[in-house]
């Protein structure tokens, strides 16, 4: 049954100087829920999620968070949101431990410092607790946002570019932290450019181009949709035209073997293509598998105005 902690209608955002935004965006988030979404520079993602948290004014549409209007009922909605935004926006010479508690206290909320350890150990802030946030590298500096996101326990937590900037390493160590608020049933929505990202721990892809939103879809039934999957045949001696018996079945030509694409509904397993093949008496010397990667779909798409 379907649990949204996040419903988007018709959500619409043009300037002043003529320029639109976003157009007519409509999305709605699990609870819970892990959603990657990715769009190029300039696509809207930043609008969208500061529309939400209530930073941009929308020209048009609706937001509820948890059935909170962002706009009638803000003070309700926003206790509930978490942001750590793309700019490295903290006070130099504040020390970690005061950053978080200030945060924490801007929602009214009493002090919990056991909270807050248990927060600044999982981050891996906690041995820098009374550091000043100058001394911090800017992986540990990113950390401390996402520290003060969740100072006050929100339900739904964005993360604007989170990684950027970030060196491989702690850029996997920020995915754990993603999986283990997960766990504990923190919803995430997260923008990137780095498309592993949102293979590595997304549930949900969105993709976003030019203010429009073309797809929101299950990462894993995404892939078996759209992730193209070739096998290369190679038979004992070159071809120069595909045998008969495969004729029908997705299988072309390349560089003298057989090209087989799983690509739609009415593709032949490829169980059904080697078969047909030994069956015909060609002798097959070795098979080599490729699958369209999330990255080339999402090109493919912003490319093409969401056909892929």
């Amino acid at each position: 049954m379907s649990d949204p902690i996040l419903v988007v209608d018709d959500l619409s955002k043009t300037y002043a100087s003529g320029e639109t935004a976003l157009s007519k965006v409509s999305l709605t988030i699990e609870r819970g829920e892990i959603l990657a979404l990715l769009g190029p520079n300039g696509a809207g993602k930043t609008t969208l999620i500061s529309i939400v948290c209530g930073l941009v004014t929308p020209s048009g549409g609706r937001v509820t968070v948890d059935g909170y209007d962002i706009g009638a009922e803000y003070r309700a909605a926003r206790r509930l949101i978490g942001l750590v935004p793309q700019e490295l926006s903290l006070e130099p010479f504040e020390k970690v431990w005061d950053a978080v508690r200030f945060a924490r206290g801007l929602y009214g909320l009493p002090a919990d410092n056991a909270y807050l350890e248990s927060l600044l150990r999982k981050l891996s802030l906690w041995d820098k607790k009374r550091s000043a946030i100058r001394e911090l590298s800017g992986g540990m500096k990113r950390r401390v946002l996402i520290a003060k996101a969740l100072a006050h326990q929100p339900r739904l937590l964005f993360l604007d570019e989170p990684t950027a900037g970030v060196d491989v390493e702690l850029r996997k160590d920020m995915w754990d932290v993603v999986r283990t608020l997960h766990a504990e049933g923190v919803t995430t929505v997260l923008t990137t450019h780095y498309i592993e990202e949102a293979e590595a721990i997304a549930d949900r892809v969105g993709i976003i181009s030019k203010g429009s939103l073309l797809l929101v879809e299950d990462k894993d039934a995404l892939m078996q949709r759209m992730g193209r999957r070739q096998v290369l045949i190679h038979l004992d001696t070159p071809v120069n035209e595909v045998p008969a018996v495969v004729a029908d079945h997705h299988v072309t030509l390349e560089d003298g073997a057989l090209c087989y694409t799983a690509d739609g509904e009415d593709a032949p397993s490829v169980g059904v293509v080697i078969t047909a093949l030994v069956e015909a008496g060609h002798r097959i010397t070795d098979v080599e598998t490729y699958q369209r990667s999330l990255e080339e779909i999402f090109v493919a798409m912003v490319r093409d105005g969401g056909a892929a």
